[in-house]
């Protein structure tokens, strides 16, 4: 049952996977179809109770982006209360969208194994994500997991297709790191801080 890759190169990559924010990614530059198609692999590899895999997926590219950009600008208008709007955050919500080349929106689709708890499917579809994420950074493609209130709404999930009891889990941003930017740098408290011993 050995693998190819050692503990040390896992830990590696685990370590080395940032956030890079769609104003970092280079618009003009695509993410081709076979490296996404091969990241959406991966993500289907995630833990699964009882084989649902409830993880599913809607990639946004070129002009389809700007129906995201415009839904999410109307959606944001509609359900924030107006006193709480700021015109920062509105604006953002577009650029994101057309800053990075492709934009997959992710959401857990419930099945019909009632015994396992809804939680369980929404981390499962979290877990996809990682792996969609450490995908991304093993090959230098910068990855932005987002998700704003209103992907939460009714009015997003009517527009999304998705049903009632279905849950938009977040916006997976995916781009090229612009030309010159250095790759970011974090840290992590001790790892014995979060650990005790039974």
């Amino acid at each position: 049952m050995g693998m190819s890759l050692t503990l040390d190169q896992i830990s590696a990559l685990i370590r080395h996977r940032r956030s890079i924010k769609p104003a970092g990614m280079d618009p003009a530059k695509p993410v081709d179809r076979a490296t996404l198609m091969t990241l959406l692999e991966n993500a289907t590899w995630a833990p699964t109770h009882g084989m649902t895999e409830p993880w599913r997926f809607r990639v946004f590219e070129g002009l389809s982006r700007e129906g995201l950009a415009d839904t999410l600008q109307r959606l944001y208008r509609e359900t924030m209360p107006a006193a709480e709007q700021r015109e920062d955050k509105f604006a953002k919500l577009r650029d994101n969208v057309l800053q990075a080349p492709t934009v997959i929106a992710c959401w857990m689709q419930r099945g019909g194994v009632e015994k396992i708890p809804e939680v369980e499917e929404i981390e499962a579809v979290a877990c996809a994500l990682q792996n969609i994420m450490l995908s991304a950074s093993a090959i230098g493609l910068g990855s932005f997991w987002s998700s704003p209130p209103l992907l939460e709404t009714e009015a997003f999930r009517h527009w999304l297709g998705i049903r009632e009891q279905d849950r938009c889990v977040g916006l997976i941003y995916l781009g090229w790191p612009k030309d010159g930017a250095t790759w970011p740098v974090s840290a992590r408290r001790p790892v014995t801080e979060c650990v005790t011993w039974a």
